[in-house]
This record gives structure tokens, sequence and C-alpha cells, in this order.
């Protein structure tokens, strides 16, 4: 019974695989291939994209936009060992079907994985939560409450 349940998952996979979305194979694959270290390198290369805005730029000082070039390098390198080393096929198989629209998917969800996971430390949910002392606490619960 056990080598029939065993055979069916192993037949069973690659429907799967091919079952899914070739924007969903391909952030997958990308999600399996990054590190903890590439995916806080894409989030830093995206807060320095965000702190090129012009009203974001104040408030980054010298040293943080020098860093810049070498975030830009760093993504690079990721970007082109994913799309050209590790998930070949299914960067092919998104492309084909959706265009660069697909890619953009993909990536996005790598770049959401990227902030989640510096969204899990406890530094940054302290720094994300201390806005909280200012919120008028008696107007949200009226709100919350349908009052």
């Amino acid at each position: 019974m056990v080598r029939i349940l065993v055979a069916i998952l192993l037949l069973a996979s690659p429907l799967a695989a091919q079952a899914e979305a070739p924007e969903e194979a391909l952030s997958s694959c990308l999600a399996d291939n990054t590190s903890g270290k590439d995916r806080r390198d894409l989030a830093r290369w995206i807060f320095f994209a965000m702190a090129a805005h012009p009203e974001i730029k104040r408030y980054a000082n010298a040293a943080a936009l020098q860093a810049t070039e070498e975030a830009h390098k760093n993504a690079a390198a990721t970007f082109t060992r994913l799309v050209t080393e590790s998930c070949v096929q299914q960067t092919q198989a998104a492309f084909k079907a959706g265009g660069t629209k697909a890619l953009e998917v993909a990536f996005r969800t790598l770049g959401q994985l990227a902030m989640q996971e510096l969204m899990s430390n406890r530094d940054v949910n302290a720094s994300m939560s201390a806005f909280d002392k200012y919120i008028d606490k008696d107007k949200l619960n009226q709100v919350l409450s349908g009052k």
C-alpha cells in the first residue's frame, strides 16, 4: 500500500508542476533558489531605489547613497544567476506565456518575500509599531465598533 502511495505521489508531482501557472512556477523557483542573504541584498536594493524618490531622498545620507552602487551590483548578480542558471526553464516558460509582465509578477513575489524577511526583525517591528502611541484610539474604537 505504501509503495502505491509513493508511486502516486511521484507521478502526481510532475502533473502538479505542469498545472502551475508559469509565473507561479518561476516565483517558486526564485524563492527556492535565493538565500536569506540574497533576499536581504534585494531588500537593500529596494530600499535604495525608494530612497531615490524626491520626497525620500533628503532623508538618505551620503554614505547610504554611496552603497547604492554595490546594491545595484548585488541585485544584478542575483537576477542574472536566477534567470540564466537556477531558473532557466521557468523563466523561459513564464516569458513565453506572459512576456515581461509574467517576469514582473514572479519578481514582485520575490520582492515581497525579501521584505517579509526584513519585517520579521524585532527592531523593524518595534519601529513600525512606534506610531501606535499617536493613534486616536477613541476614534478608532468608534469606527471598529460601528458607532
